[in-house]
């Protein structure tokens, strides 16, 4: 029986079990109290698909060669962060579930870094599986570069409630053991073919081959400009700090993040402004001050076209519940 399973069970995992001294039992893996808390989990559903769920924390780091490393073949990985709830983050309003699209063209390294806490996915699918799937002569330029797989390309989605639900499902549904594979596996397709129709739908603009390096000065902006949340960006200043034109800025931060730079600003401002009114308990006119609004009544319209509803009642709702 236990050959039977194997084959289902990614050999990097197999690798983790026996550095921390320990077993798979059904795909799964619990870290020993003497190694750490938590676990992780592990499916190889056919020769094109596979996933790793991570929900650990070790107290020492651990460099693990993955086996399972093809280097020939044109995977696209999915990461999944900010997705699976973990009892020791504290909220600090940038921690909005996402997921980041990648080529198998892009260094590794980085898009999978050696780290002692883990709350993520990871799924990996052959590209040629997923071409095989579709008819791309009319589809969009991302698509279709991304399912080529030629070059090195880097996406970032948000992961909205909806596509929550799926995930929630996939990692926390309890189902017999013999439909187990077979459920993640329908879940898993689901959430890349959801992942897919949203690329399918950003701007068909060029797509230009991205670096390491490029990616990280890209991140670097991002997280300065959000840790300014009252201070809208000013092109030229984030340009400045990027080293890079910017038009190259521009262009690089639409294609990672599918909008543009004032736009992402914006709704991850919106954003922190919710959770200021819902977890600190704040008045509107405090929120919208914080955040850097001079007039309230632009603050509240623009707060409603995003979230859908004033900041007075969102408040009110989630105070009263």
């Amino acid at each position: 029986m236990k050959e039977d399973i194997l084959p289902t069970v990614p050999s990097v995992l197999i690798e983790l079990a026996h550095r921390l001294g320990t077993e798979v039992k059904n795909h799964r893996l619990d870290i020993p109290e003497t190694s750490g808390t938590g676990y992780c989990a592990g499916f190889v559903f056919n020769e094109y698909i596979r996933m790793m769920i991570f929900s650990y924390e070790l107290y020492e780091d651990l460099v693990i060669d993955n086996p399972e490393v093809d280097t020939m073949r044109r995977m696209i990985l999915f990461k999944f962060q900010n997705v699976i709830p973990t009892t020791n983050s504290i909220s600090t309003g940038k921690e909005i579930p996402s997921v980041l699209i990648v080529t198998s063209r892009v260094n590794p390294d980085l898009v999978i870094p050696i780290q002692r806490n883990r709350a993520m996915i990871n799924i990996e699918v052959d590209a040629n599986y997923l071409r095989g799937l579709f008819d791309l002569s009319e589809k969009s330029t991302v698509l279709q570069s991304l399912l080529e797989n030629t070059q090195p390309l880097f996406f970032e989605e948000i992961v909205f409630p909806s596509l929550q639900t799926l995930v929630d499902e996939l990692v926390s549904e309890v189902v017999d053991k013999t439909f187990a594979l077979f459920f993640r596996r329908v879940k898993t397709e689901e959430l890349i073919c959801r992942l897919l129709m949203a690329l399918e739908r950003r701007d068909k603009l060029q797509l230009y081959a991205l670096n390491s390096q490029d990616i990280r000065t890209i991140y670097r902006i991002k997280e300065q400009m959000l840790d300014c949340l009252d201070t809208p960006p000013v092109i030229n200043d984030l340009a400045e700090s990027a080293h890079m034109s910017p038009t190259k800025l521009k262009r690089l931060f639409r294609q990672i993040f599918g909008d543009s730079i004032f736009s992402y600003y914006q709704a991850f401002r919106i954003n922190e402004a919710a959770r200021l009114l819902k977890a600190e308990k704040l008045s509107v006119s405090e929120v919208g001050h914080q955040m850097g609004f001079d007039n309230l009544s632009h603050f509240s319209r623009v707060f409603e076209k995003q979230i859908g509803i004033k900041p007075k009642k969102f408040s009110v709702m989630k105070r009263v519940r």
